[in-house]
């Protein structure tokens, strides 16, 4: 497992015990003992940190993104590991640098964190809604160009 899909993995299971205990804990705390549980001499740590605090500062604005790109699943209606891997994907997708991480590179990520710890049409959902999003962000993008 790489560095960087150990530090998403880790960055979910924080964002997944904030959300539970209704974002009343520290997601601060929450990070650092994760990673020394799970590994203390872990050299991504400032990518958690990046990650999650991202997520917790956008979070209005990523769930606002989920509501329109799947309005059939209201964001508290969806599960709370696919709603917080939506969360993580969107946020390195509409705010993660795309020379650092790719758009493709960071839906695969949220697949692959949805497979793993979702479940079984989990991956599916991930791919469908965070595919939707770049598609728009791709059209909207060309159109910019075009104007230009």
């Amino acid at each position: 497992m790489s560095s960087r899909h150990l530090a998403r993995s880790i960055s979910l299971r924080t964002l997944y015990e904030w959300d539970f205990f209704n974002k009343k804990r520290s997601w601060e705390d929450i990070a650092k003992r994760n990673i020394e549980e799970t590994s203390p001499h872990f050299k991504e740590k400032d990518f958690v940190y990046q990650l999650v605090s991202g997520v917790v500062e956008n979070q209005k604005k990523i769930d606002q993104i989920i509501a329109i790109a799947a309005p059939e699943w209201p964001i508290n209606k969806i599960t709370l590991i696919d709603r917080n891997v939506l969360r993580l994907g969107l946020y390195e997708l509409l705010y993660g640098e795309e020379d650092e991480v790719p758009p493709k590179v960071a839906i695969n990520e949220a697949i692959e964190l949805a497979k793993s710890f979702g479940g079984s049409s989990s991956g599916k959902f991930i791919n469908g809604v965070l595919g939707t999003v770049y598609r728009e962000m791709k059209e909207e993008k060309d159109k910019k160009e075009e104007d230009e």
